[in-house]
C-alpha cells in the first residue's frame, strides 16, 4: 500500500488542489436548489415542497443543458494551454459566450413557451402545479445569467484559476439564502411571496454571479495574455464547432441522466405529494453529493486534457487512475453518512413525519449507489479531457433510458414497490454507466500509450 500511495501521491495531491475549490463552486450550483428546498419546506409547508420538486424535476434538466454546453469550453481550453497557444483561448472565451448567451435565451424561451404547458399535461396534483407556474418562469429567466457565469467559470477553470468561481459561488449562495427567507417570510416590510420568493432570491443571487465572474476575467492580471484578441465582432466558425463538438454531446449526456431523474419525479408525483416531497429531499441530498463528485471528475477532464495537449499519454493515464481513486474514497464516505443518517438528516428539510419516514427509506437506496454515481461522472470527465464524447454520450443514453428508468418503472409501477421500486431502477442504471465508461476509458488510455488512435 505503501509504494502504491506512493507511486500516485504526486497525482493525489495535483487533482486535489485543482479539484476542490471545483467541488465548492459545482456545489454552489445544486446548493441554490437545496436552499431553496429548506427554506420552502420549512416556512411554506409540504404542498408548496412538493411544487418546488416538480419545478426542479423539469428545471433541472434545461440547467444541465445549458452546463452541458457551456462546458465545451474547459477541455478545449486546457488542451490550448497545454500546448502554450494563449491566444486560442481568448478566441475560444468569445467563442463560447456568443453560444452561451444564445443558448440561454432559447433554453428560456423553451420553459416559458413549452415547459409552463407541460405542466398541465402531467397528472399532478392542482395546487401543486398553480403553486409551481409562476416559479418555473422565475428559475427559467435565471438561466441566462447562469449560462454567463458559467461562460467566464470554465474559461478561468481550464486555465487552472478555480478558487475566484469557489468563493464567488460561496457567497452567491449567501445571498440567495437571505434573500430567499426574507422574501418567502416576509421580512423588513416585504410581504410574503411563498414559493415565488424563492425564484427571485435565485435570479437576483445568478444575476450578481454573472456581473462579479465577467468583471473578474476580464481585470484580472492573470488573463491578459488570453485576452489579447477577444471579441464578440469576430466569431470564427471553425472554434464554435470545436466547442459545440464537445459541449453538444456532454449537453446529451447531462440530459440523459438528469431526464431519467426527472422522469422519475414525474412517475412519483402521480403517487402522491407525501411521495414527491420525499422524493425532492431524497434526490436534493443524492445531488450534493453528485456536485461534489462531479467537481472531482471537472478536474479530471482539466488534467487530461493538460496532459493529452501535451502528448503525455502516460501521465494522462496515471492522473485518471488516481482521480477514480479519489472518487471511490469520497463516495465511500458520502454513502456512510446516508446510512448513518437517513432519520435524522430529513429534519433540515421538513417536520412532516411521514415524509421523513420515506426519505429515510430513499436514503438508503441512495447509499447503495454512491460509488457508482461518483465513478461514471469521473469516467465521462477524463474522456470528455481528451475529446472522446460521442461513444459516451451512447453509453449513458443507454444507461439511463434503456436500463434505468424502464426497469424503474416495472419495479416501481407494475410491481407496485413505489417510489423505492424506481430509485431501485435509477440505481441499476447508475451502476451500467459507471461500469461501460469505465471500460471505454481503460481501452482508449491504453490505445493513446501505444500510439494506435
Amino acid at each position: 500500500m505503501k509504494k502504491f500511495y506512493a507511486f500516485y501521491k504526486p497525482f493525489y495531491q495535483a487533482n486535489l488542489q485543482l479539484a476542490f475549490p471545483v467541488i465548492i463552486s459545482q456545489l454552489g450550483q445544486v446548493l441554490v436548489q437545496t436552499s431553496d428546498s429548506i427554506i420552502v419546506g420549512q416556512f411554506a409547508g409540504t404542498t408548496s415542497l412538493a411544487a418546488v420538486s416538480l419545478v426542479n424535476s423539469i428545471f433541472l434538466l434545461i440547467l444541465v443543458t445549458g452546463i452541458g454546453i457551456a462546458y465545451g469550453l474547459t477541455p478545449l481550453i486546457a488542451q490550448e494551454n497545454g500546448r502554450k497557444n494563449d491566444v486560442a483561448c481568448g478566441k475560444l472565451l468569445a467563442e463560447s459566450l456568443g453560444i452561451n448567451l444564445v443558448s440561454g435565451l432559447i433554453l428560456f424561451l423553451l420553459i416559458y413557451f413549452g415547459s409552463v404547458l407541460l405542466l398541465n399535461h402531467l397528472d399532478q396534483s392542482p395546487e401543486v402545479v398553480l403553486l409551481a407556474k409562476p416559479f418555473l418562469i422565475l428559475m427559467g429567466f435565471s438561466i441566462i445569467p447562469l449560462m454567463i457565469f458559467n461562460t467566464f467559470k470554465q474559461f478561468a477553470e481550464g486555465l487552472g484559476f478555480t478558487k475566484q468561481a469557489m468563493m464567488i459561488s460561496i457567497w452567491g449562495n449567501v445571498l440567495n439564502i437571505c434573500l430567499g427567507i426574507v422574501f418567502v417570510k416576509g421580512l423588513f416590510g416585504v410581504a410574503p411571496m411563498g414559493i415565488r420568493g424563492v425564484g427571485f432570491s435565485t435570479l437576483i443571487d445568478r444575476l450578481v454571479m454573472a456581473v462579479v465572474m465577467s468583471v473578474y476575467v476580464f481585470r484580472s492580471k492573470h488573463f491578459k495574455k488570453y485576452l489579447t484578441e477577444f471579441s464578440l465582432y469576430k466569431i470564427s466558425s471553425s472554434f464554435c464547432k470545436k466547442i459545440l463538438a464537445i459541449g453538444a454531446p456532454v449537453a446529451v449526456q447531462y440530459s440523459c441522466e438528469v431526464s431519467a431523474f426527472s422522469g422519475a419525479a414525474i412517475l412519483i408525483g402521480t403517487m402522491g405529494d407525501v411521495q414527491l416531497a420525499a422524493h425532492q429531499v431524497a434526490i436534493n441530498l443524492a445531488s450534493l453529493t453528485f456536485m461534489m463528485a462531479s467537481g472531482i471528475g471537472a478536474a479530471a477532464a482539466i488534467k487530461s486534457g493538460n496532459f493529452f495537449g501535451a502528448k503525455n499519454f502516460l501521465h494522462l493515464r496515471q492522473s485518471a487512475l488516481a482521480s477514480y481513486h479519489v472518487v471511490l474514497l469520497f463516495m465511500s464516505f458520502t454513502a456512510l453518512v446516508f446510512l448513518l443518517g437517513n432519520h435524522l438528516i430529513p429534519w433540515i428539510y421538513t417536520s412532516d413525519e411521514n415524509v421523513i419516514s420515506l426519505t429515510a427509506q430513499l436514503l438508503l437506496i441512495a447509499a447503495m449507489f454512491q460509488l457508482f454515481d461518483g465513478t461514471q461522472v469521473v469516467g465521462l470527465g477524463i474522456l470528455r479531457g481528451i475529446g472522446d464524447v460521442k461513444i459516451p454520450t451512447i453509453i449513458t443514453f443507454i444507461a439511463y433510458w434503456l436500463i434505468g428508468l424502464p426497469v424503474g418503472y416495472v419495479l416501481g409501477i407494475h410491481l407496485k414497490l413505489g417510489a423505492s421500486g424506481i430509485w431501485y431502477g435509477l440505481t441499476a442504471g447508475l451502476m451500467a454507466a459507471s461500469l461501460l465508461l469505465y471500460f471505454r476509458f481503460n481501452y482508449f488510455s491504453k490505445k493513446l500509450q501505444t500510439g494506435t488512435i
